[in-house]
């Protein structure tokens, strides 16, 4: 069975937060700056958990992992906004 866990984190340094970031695109969907959405399957978790732990720094870094419960069909059937309408986070290029 597929769990929602909804994954945020605090990164201190850029270079790691760079590469956490390009890590949880690979587990998830970007819905906010340092929030994921993801629907795994108990080893899916287990294995991310692990990459991240070796990515972060233990005393200056955290990483929040939130599970929703078990996975739906469609994307965001348990989370709610107030405000702007919820959906991911479209990133554009910037042209300086």
């Amino acid at each position: 069975m597929r769990r929602r866990v909804l994954v945020t984190y605090d990164i201190s340094n850029d270079k790691r937060l760079r590469r956490v970031f390009k890590l949880m695109k690979g587990f998830g969907l970007h819905i906010q700056l340092s929030v994921f959405e993801c629907d795994l399957s108990e080893r899916e978790i287990a294995l991310m958990e692990q990459h991240l732990s070796q990515e972060i720094n233990h005393q200056e870094d955290q990483v929040l992992l939130i599970d929703l419960g078990p996975s739906r069909s469609s994307p965001g059937n348990q989370i709610r906004s107030i405000g702007r309408h919820y959906g991911p986070l479209v990133r554009r290029p910037i042209v300086v």
